[in-house]
């Protein structure tokens, strides 16, 4: 295995024709936005090498992606703005955008947590590939929030509409299996081979025509960069509305005191 390059918390190393990429933020793997430009420029680098065609995505640690990182500021540390080389801002959306733009085929390999914004970064992939004690949770409900990262898009063509909304109207946590079942998980490995066998898709992935690969791509999933920036310029303006609120307050209070929120429906703090 060669290392292909190191984009701030991003490790991407290349073996054949399947690149590996594995966020070292252990142990919950929280993002920002500089994270998420890390992903952009190393994927960006990855569909202009001719040698690679797949990519595994994993992180170091307990937990795949345990949120966002917030700040800007609901506090935790980390930024989701930023300025541009010309001076104009730059947001985590706009960074999604870009992700969701990249061409080369994606394995997520998951263990522990992909919680709020990290689910939304597992279901970024093409596949994901799960231990069974993985758990999925739409938290953003229970935070008095509204969902981001493009779940509007990403989350009903994965597990259908009415999934969907009872996930993000409940909040609830699913583990490996049933996520599974419902088709959010492609495949269940158990956590001693969950890399292996991510890897092992990887392979199959990039063991087809190259040019192919890239034309089915693009036919299934060309829509969805402005799908995503349609998304998640509304998720964004509903996020800052809601950010205003008592129950955003109350809702963050309740998750650091792990105890159960006792929601108002103030409109503003």
């Amino acid at each position: 295995m060669t290392e292909f390059g190191v984009y701030g918390d991003l490790h991407v190393s290349l073996e054949g024709h399947v690149a590996t990429a594995e966020i070292r933020r252990p142990p919950n793997n929280f993002f920002d936005l500089a994270l998420i430009d890390g992903l952009v420029s190393a994927f960006t680098d990855l569909d202009d090498d001719d040698n690679c065609r797949s990519i595994v995505l994993c992180a170091e640690g307990k937990n795949f992606c345990a949120g966002a990182q917030f700040h800007n500021d609901g506090s935790r540390g980390g930024e989701i703005t930023a300025k541009n080389p010309d001076g104009s801002a730059r947001h985590l959306y706009d960074a999604a955008f870009d992700l969701f733009s990249c061409k080369t085929p994606v394995v997520a390999a998951i263990q522990g947590a992909a919680v709020g914004g990290g689910l939304g970064v597992a279901c970024f992939a093409d596949f994901r590939v799960a231990a069974p004690e993985a758990r999925f949770t739409a938290n953003f409900a229970r935070l008095g929030f509204h969902h981001g990262f493009g779940l509007t898009v990403t989350l009903p063509s994965l597990v259908g509409q009415q999934k969907a909304l009872e996930l993000l109207y409940t909040g609830a946590r699913i583990k490996g299996e049933e996520a599974t079942a419902i088709g959010l998980v492609d495949k269940l490995a158990p956590l001693s081979e969950l890399r292996s066998e991510a890897n092992a898709l990887a392979v199959e992935i990039a063991t087809s025509a190259p040019l192919a690969v890239e034309s089915i791509r693009k036919t299934m999933r060309g829509h969805l960069p402005n799908a995503i920036k349609a998304a998640t310029d509304h998720e964004k303006e509903e996020q800052d509305r809601l950010r205003t609120t008592d129950d955003w307050r109350e809702g963050v209070n309740a998750m650091n005191e792990r105890r159960v929120p006792n929601f108002s429906r103030e409109e503003s703090i």
